[in-house]
């Protein structure tokens, strides 16, 4: 019989050759690792850094927001405002109810705390304040201005809130040209009310102004409901001028959102300054 040759016989003997890395390999790969995380460290603690200037600002103009807008609803029947702090360590900024910081009902106060990589290093506001307070009905302020944060540990870094007149509260490198000299198309606008309205006895009184004189008109509210809305549409002559007028509310009284106004007035026909004013309000105008 013949012996099976051994070239034919399975290759047990022989080792198959192993794969990974060498040694030298990997210490080649731990230390271009190592190499990138030196280069990209400083990168990624200025990132750190900036962002936490950049959300400090943001924090304050949205509180600044908040005040505003819970100033527009007439929560707690007041106005409401910020004051800020350069003096505490940290610095703060607060949200306070109350025409004024110094007068502010101090219950309602919620303190914001400032990092301590960040500073407000100026506050330039109308009357030299240190507090930005809005009005009712219209959301605008006495104490415009700006207010200017940085970093503490590079001072070139800087954001800076700025307050309008208005009201608008913006990032200074994202501010559009301001249209506070323009005249204001005002020929559709929607404003919060929050007093709660007696529909039955109160009544909505129209100022028109031209020449130092005046042309009033009352509308009875109660004569002027529509699918419980208020609703009104009309023209009123003013010195020969027509002034075409819609006055209706998308809610009214909501228990939680109060009242909804809605005001059309059309600057093709209308050129005379006007003022709503709503009788059972004694703060002011309900919208000029």
């Amino acid at each position: 019989m013949e012996k099976p040759s051994l070239d034919n016989l399975p290759d047990k003997g022989k080792q198959k050759p192993l794969l990974g890395f060498t040694i030298v390999e990997l210490l080649t790969v731990i230390g271009i690792l190592i190499l990138l995380t030196a280069v990209s460290a400083p990168a990624f603690r200025t990132f750190q850094k900036e962002s936490d200037l950049t959300n400090t600002a943001e924090s304050i103009i949205n509180v600044l927001r908040y005040a505003r807008n819970k100033t527009l609803a007439s929560e707690e029947s007041s106005q409401w405002g910020v004051w800020l702090s350069t003096s505490t360590i940290p610095q703060e900024y607060i949200l306070f109810k109350g025409e004024n910081y110094t007068l502010r009902d101090s219950s309602y106060d919620k303190v914001h705390k400032i990092s301590q990589k960040v500073e407000i290093y100026a506050i330039n506001l109308a009357g030299g304040k240190s507090e930005v307070v809005f009005n009712r009905i219209l959301g605008t302020t006495d104490y415009y201005g700006n207010i200017s944060l940085r970093l503490t540990s590079d001072v070139s870094k800087t954001k800076q809130a700025i307050i309008e007149q208005s009201g608008k509260i913006i990032f200074k490198e994202d501010s559009p040209p301001t249209d506070e000299n323009l005249l204001k198309d005002s020929r559709h606008v929607h404003f919060d009310y929050g007093r709660q309205i007696d529909t039955a006895t109160e009544i909505l009184t129209l100022t028109f102004s031209y020449n130092s004189s005046t042309v009033t008109k009352d509308i009875i509210i109660i004569d002027n409901l529509r699918s419980n809305n208020i609703y009104w549409e009309g023209d009123i002559d003013v010195n020969g001028d027509l002034q075409k007028i819609k006055i209706h509310t998308h809610r009214l009284n909501d228990v939680s959102l109060g009242t909804e106004f809605c005001v059309h007035r059309d600057r093709r026909y209308n050129d005379k300054a006007l003022t709503i004013e709503i009788n059972g309000d004694g703060s002011g105008d309900l919208i000029q």
